[in-house]
């Protein structure tokens, strides 16, 4: 799996916005998580219509998570950045069974993803659950 840097920020975002608990304004996700900030801001809007963030204008506004920490998946903010990866080619001749491998390989990377949480991030001190 290939992870853009729109995707390493919009993490980074979420999980800045997860840690605060408060809302947040964009400005301070840009610096705090080292976005610039033109592409912070368009991340924000991404996640924002994709239901995972929301967002209030003002100065008592800012950014905050749609759902508690623990509801959100690494898996969800990636499919938002990402999108939906397309299937495989899938290979010929004597390298037809690594159309399957490809597959389950896939499956087993969103398993994982969708089972870690940006709560289990957020506490984890570096040692994610297996």
């Amino acid at each position: 799996m290939r992870i853009s840097a729109r995707t390493q920020y919009a993490l980074g975002a979420m999980l800045a916005l997860a840690e605060a608990g408060h809302p947040v304004h964009a400005e301070r996700i840009a610096v705090t998580q080292e976005i610039p900030r033109r592409f912070c801001d368009n991340i924000l809007l991404q996640l924002r219509r994709a239901g995972l963030i929301e967002s209030q204008r003002g100065p008592e506004g800012g950014y905050w998570l749609a759902r508690p920490p623990g509801e959100i998946a690494l898996a969800d903010v990636i499919r938002v950045t990402e999108g939906a990866e397309p299937a495989a080619r899938p290979f010929p001749r004597a390298a037809a069974p690594l159309t399957e491998i490809w597959a389950r390989l896939r499956s087993h990377e969103d398993a994982l993803l969708s089972e870690i949480t940006l709560a289990d991030v957020i506490t984890s001190n570096g040692a994610v659950r297996p």
